[in-house]
């Protein structure tokens, strides 16, 4: 068997994108129940957690399902860069009430200890977003049982998972929420849209592209599948599904959102995301460039948000959302999964008989 096979096997061509802080292993399974394809996200997991929560997921369905890990690098940042950061969010904890954090031992779990629990524990899937495995990791988890999934903004990264020998490509355009997975330029150079950059990387490797970044309903799927995607990544859409964990304050952000809500920040973490913008986002937007990178800021403003998501104030949290959140629903997950794909089958059958397939 093979990824091209599995995600061609699926009753539904449609995957959870793994949303840290938003999804747990409910959404996954109920993503799966209903013929798609969950996705765990463990980037924020303890190493010794993630095993025995694959194993659970591997208890409640014979489905299968993806484990997603984010490639933090091992962060040794300098003593006064830290210190100059507090002192950027000191007046934001102030207004708390909170105490500013103290500077942790460590600013993100150990992602090589992550990636062997991974591989250990083997799920159908594993993706990886922020960087490129090396092959020989690659080869462990098909060894394991596990097909690979890069996460790729331009073909250069799609060329680079490939050389390494992943098993398929997830294209996460511009317009996606959540964090940007670029590791090869910078933003400016990796900002291309899921329609280009998927009928480009079909163009560039030989591998099963998923499509990733404004997918919120049937006839996004359908357009998806018709650029040739295998399958279709929504993330954005689930925001208000029954199974997701999002905070009350977030989740009141995505259903009163506006048109063009949504802007491209590393004020919250030190890397760049797309969230509905806030107060936190436009006043630090000046000094953003200047905040310490990824996991670095991210570890320092979690108590933050935390604290905030408690007082039920979304102008200082992450409110990660992608460009169309204003098609966001609420309701249970698998009969979200299964309209989206009587509107993809529906949108298919209208477009045929417009270009002359049916009669």
């Amino acid at each position: 068997m093979s990824l091209r096979a599995l995600l061609d096997g699926l009753p539904i061509p449609i995957l959870q994108a793994p949303m840290v802080g938003a999804s747990l292993d409910g959404l996954a399974l109920a993503v799966s129940r209903a013929g798609g394809l969950g996705s765990l996200a463990a980037g924020a997991l303890a190493p010794a957690d993630i095993g025995p929560a694959v194993a659970a997921m591997k208890r409640a369905t014979d489905r299968p399902f993806g484990v997603n890990l984010l490639m933090a690098p091992r962060a040794t940042p300098d003593a006064a860069d830290v210190a100059a950061a507090l002192d950027r969010l000191a007046p934001w904890y102030a207004e708390r009430g909170e105490p500013l954090p103290a500077v942790p031992n460590q600013f993100a779990p150990d992602f090589e200890a992550q990636l062997a629990a991974v591989t250990e524990a083997a799920p159908a899937v594993a993706s990886f977003t922020f960087g490129v495995l090396g092959r020989a990791q690659v080869e462990a988890l098909q060894s394991a049982g596990t097909y690979v999934v890069g996460t790729a903004t331009t073909v250069a990264e799609a060329l680079a998972w490939a050389e390494a020998g992943a098993d398929g490509i997830c294209a996460q355009g511009f317009e996606a929420g959540g964090h940007r997975g670029h590791f090869l330029a910078e933003l400016e150079a990796s900002l291309v849209g899921t329609m280009a950059l998927v009928a480009t990387v079909r163009a560039a490797v030989d591998l099963p592209v998923i499509a990733a970044g404004g997918v919120m309903d049937g006839r996004g799927v359908a357009a998806a599948l018709a650029l040739g995607a295998s399958a279709a990544q929504m993330g954005t859409a689930f925001l208000l599904a029954d199974e997701a964990v999002t905070a009350e304050p977030w989740r009141r952000a995505v259903r009163e959102a506006g048109d063009e809500p949504t802007r491209l920040t590393r004020a919250f973490t030190g890397r760049y995301a797309r969230g509905v913008e806030n107060r936190f986002m436009r006043l630090m937007h000046g000094v953003e460039a200047d905040v310490p990178a990824y996991p670095v800021q991210n570890r320092l403003t979690q108590p933050l948000r935390a604290a905030a998501a408690r007082a039920d104030d979304p102008e200082m949290m992450s409110l990660w959302a992608g460009q169309a959140v204003r098609l966001a629903r609420a309701g249970s997950a698998e009969e979200m999964v299964r309209r989206w794909w009587a509107e993809a089958r529906a949108a298919a059958k209208d477009l045929a008989a417009r270009t002359g397939g049916v009669e």
